[in-house]
């Protein structure tokens, strides 16, 4: 009879399911070795935080799918608790670097909906250079970014939400649109 708080619900399932969507696109190699993205703890971060507010901003317009996203958000926050806890942060610093995580998620969260939002593309490649590149120069690597970026919001904006809240959708090939920017730009991937 107590078995039954045992169990993982639906719910709890569609969540894990995305969330892993989003973390598994967050590593495609792609992003570390044609864009140049750190491939660091920082650098992970970074591409996580980039998938996740892609998907919350495709999640937010609708009252039901905002309550997934943050189901989604808190799914993240409890990943990142742990991963702090396994790379030897202790009990007591824990809530003070989870502090910084959500202060450095809203902050990205916002510049990158105003730099998505906005015509000039530009300015997500500064935002992205700001955050992601933070550890090494590569504007080159910020604009290729840039456009995967808008290629992905693009492509799940034109996705069901019913798909994406069920993880049955899918972000664009990264290769691809890292290759295809640097030709647009005259520059060559690393």
């Amino acid at each position: 009879m107590m078995f039954h708080f045992f169990r993982r619900g639906s719910r709890d399932d569609s969540i894990a399911a995305l969330y892993g969507t989003i973390v598994a696109q967050a590593r495609a190699a792609p992003f570390y070795r044609n864009c140049g993205v750190p491939d660091t703890v920082n650098g992970r971060f970074e591409m996580l935080v980039l998938h996740l507010v892609l998907v919350l901003r495709r999640l937010e317009p609708e009252e039901q799918a905002r309550r997934l996203g943050q189901a989604l958000f808190d799914w993240f926050c409890r990943d990142m608790d742990g991963s702090l806890r396994e790379m030897g942060v202790g009990d007591l610093a824990v809530p003070g670097k989870m502090r910084r995580i959500g202060e450095a998620f809203y902050g990205r969260q916002a510049a990158y909906a105003a730099a998505l939002s906005a015509p000039d593309a530009s300015l997500l490649a500064a935002a992205l250079e700001r955050n992601v590149f933070a550890e090494a120069d590569s504007r080159p690597g910020a604009d290729m970014l840039a456009a995967y970026a808008r290629a992905a919001a693009a492509k799940l904006a034109a996705q069901s939400l019913q798909a994406i809240c069920r993880a049955e959708f899918a972000f664009p090939d990264p290769s691809g649109i890292a290759i295809s920017a640097a030709v647009e730009s005259g520059s060559e991937s690393p």
